[in-house]
C-alpha cells in the first residue's frame, strides 16, 4: 500500500505540473485554423548546376523540411510548382525570421588542411576532401569547461577520412569552414580514429543548436532564392476552433456521465483518470510544440475514445472475477491483467497504423498520426496505472461489501461467494465437482 500511496502523488504531481504548462504555454495553432505566411523560393542554376532536375527538387524539399521543421511536428506544407519553385506554408506562431535564415543558408560544412612552405609554415587552406557529406550526427554539447560546442559524428568513410588527416597533420592545426567562414582551427594532437570531433569556439546555445539543425538537415542540393512572401488566412478560422473545443467537451461530458451511471464507483475513478490522461496528453502537446490543426484535434479526441474503451474492458473483466467469487484485491487484479493483453493488442495495432501513416502521410496526416499515437501510449499509462491504483487506494483488499457500488446485484455477489466457499469446503476433503 505504500507503494500505491507514493504513486498516487506521483500522479497528482504530474496532473499539477500539467495544468501549469497548459497555463503558461499556449497551443500552437496550425495554418487551417490561425493562419501564417506563405513563401515561394525558386533553385537557381549555378556555373557547376545547368539544369534543375525533378531529383533535385525533391532533395530540396527533403532539406527544406528537415530545416524548418526538424521535430517534424510544425505542421509545415511544402508544396512544388512547376519545375523549380517550392511553395513553403508556414504556422503564424513560427519565427519568420529564423525560417529565412535556414532558406537563404548552404549550411556546407568542409575540413580544410593547411598548405605548408619548406619550413612548415601555413600559407593557406586548401580541401581536405572531408565535407558535411560525410557527417552522419551532430549534437549539442559542451567542454569541460561548460562552453558549448558542436559535436560530430562521422560515418565509415567520414571517420577513415578524418582518421588521414589528423595522422597525416599531427601538431599542426586545421580549419572547420562553415558556409564559406572559418569558424575553429584546432590544432590535432594525436591520430583520432573513432570518427568523432568538436567545433569548438565561442558560440551561444542558440548559435550551435542552429549549426546543429542546418547540418543534421545537410547543404541545400541547389542554391535557393526567395521570390515572395505574402500573409495566408485560415481555411477553417475561428468558429471551426469552437465548434471543436465543443464537440470535444460535450462528447467527453457523455461518455463521463456514461462511466458514472453503468459503472458507479469505478466509472468515476475512470473519468478522474480521464481528466488526467486529457491533462497530460494536452501538456505534451505544448511542451513539444506540436501544432494543432483540425485533423490534429481529431486525433487528440478519437485518442479518448481508445482510453475510454480501455476502462471498459477492465471493469467488465474485473466484474466477471467479482461474479465468480473472488475478493476485491484478486479481482482487480485479475481483471486488469486479463484485460492487458486486448488493451495491449488493440493498442498496439493502432500505434502502428499511426507510424505507417506519419512516414508516408502528407503534413496535415501526420498530425493526425502524431497525435493519436501520442494519446494512445499516455492512455495505456492511464488505464494500466492511474485507473488500477485508484481502485486499489479506494477499495482496499477486502470483500465486496456493497455491490450495487459496481454496478452489481447484491444476489449475484453473495451467490459467488457461497459458491466459491463450497468449492473450497469440498477441496479440503478431496471431493472434485
Amino acid at each position: 500500500m505504500k507503494n500505491k500511496i507514493i504513486l498516487f502523488w506521483v500522479i497528482v504531481i504530474l496532473t499539477i505540473i500539467s495544468i501549469v504548462c497548459i497555463s503558461l504555454k499556449p497551443a500552437r495553432l496550425g495554418l487551417d485554423l490561425k493562419g501564417g505566411s506563405r513563401i515561394v523560393i525558386e533553385a537557381q542554376t549555378t556555373e557547376t548546376i545547368a539544369k534543375i532536375t525533378q531529383d533535385m527538387m525533391d532533395a530540396l524539399k527533403a532539406t527544406i523540411d528537415r530545416r524548418i521543421n526538424p521535430q517534424g511536428v510544425a505542421e509545415i506544407t511544402i508544396q512544388q510548382i512547376g519545375e523549380k519553385k517550392l511553395l513553403i506554408e508556414i504556422p503564424t506562431d513560427s519565427d519568420l525570421k529564423t525560417v529565412r535564415e535556414k532558406l537563404s543558408q548552404t549550411a556546407e560544412l568542409e575540413f580544410k588542411k593547411p598548405v605548408l612552405d619548406d619550413k612548415d609554415n601555413i600559407l593557406g587552406w586548401e580541401s581536405s576532401g572531408l565535407t558535411g557529406s560525410d557527417l552522419e550526427r551532430a549534437e549539442e554539447g559542451t567542454d569541460n569547461a561548460g562552453r558549448w560546442q558542436v559535436q560530430l559524428s562521422f560515418n565509415g568513410q567520414g571517420a577513415r577520412k578524418f582518421a588521414k588527416l589528423t595522422k597525416e597533420f599531427r601538431g599542426l592545426p586545421i580549419a572547420i569552414y562553415f558556409n564559406g567562414e572559418s569558424i575553429s582551427e584546432p590544432v590535432v594532437q594525436a591520430e583520432i580514429t573513432g570518427g568523432k570531433a568538436e567545433i569548438t569556439g565561442s558560440f551561444t546555445r542558440e548559435q550551435v543548436k542552429e549549426m546543429v539543425d542546418l547540418l543534421n538537415a545537410g547543404a541545400l542540393p541547389v542554391p535557393a532564392k526567395i521570390l515572395e512572401e505574402n500573409a495566408v488566412s485560415p481555411t477553417l478560422g475561428i468558429d471551426s476552433l469552437n465548434q471543436s473545443k465543443f464537440a470535444g467537451i460535450l462528447g467527453l461530458g457523455v461518455v463521463m456521465l456514461f462511466m458514472l451511471f453503468y459503472y458507479r464507483v469505478p466509472g468515476l475513478i475512470a473519468d478522474i483518470a480521464l481528466i488526467i490522461y486529457s491533462l497530460i496528453v494536452f501538456a505534451i502537446f505544448n511542451v513539444t510544440g506540436v501544432t494543432l490543426t483540425l485533423a490534429g484535434i481529431a486525433g487528440y479526441i478519437l485518442s479518448i475514445g481508445m482510453a475510454v474503451d480501455a476502462n471498459i474492458l477492465i471493469f467488465e473483466r474485473t466484474k466477471e472475477e467479482l461474479k465468480s467469487g473472488r475478493t476485491l484485491f484478486t479481482a482487480i487484479n485479475t481483471g486488469f491483467d486479463r484485460a492487458f493483453t486486448s488493451i495491449f493488442d488493440s493498442n498496439m495495432s493502432t500505434i502502428i497504423t499511426c507510424v505507417i501513416l506519419y512516414f508516408l502521410g502528407s503534413n496535415i496526416v501526420k498530425g493526425f498520426a502524431l497525435t493519436l499515437a501520442v494519446g494512445v501510449l499516455i492512455s495505456m499509462f492511464s488505464a494500466i496505472t492511474v485507473t488500477k491504483n485508484f481502485m486499489h487506494i479506494m477499495f482496499g483488499t477486502g470483500q465486496l461489501k456493497n455491490p450495487a457500488l459496481f454496478g452489481l446485484k447484491e444476489a449475484d455477489i453473495n451467490d459467488a461467494y457461497q459458491a466459491a466457499e463450497t468449492k473450497r469446503e469440498k477441496a479440503k476433503f478431496g471431493v472434485l465437482d
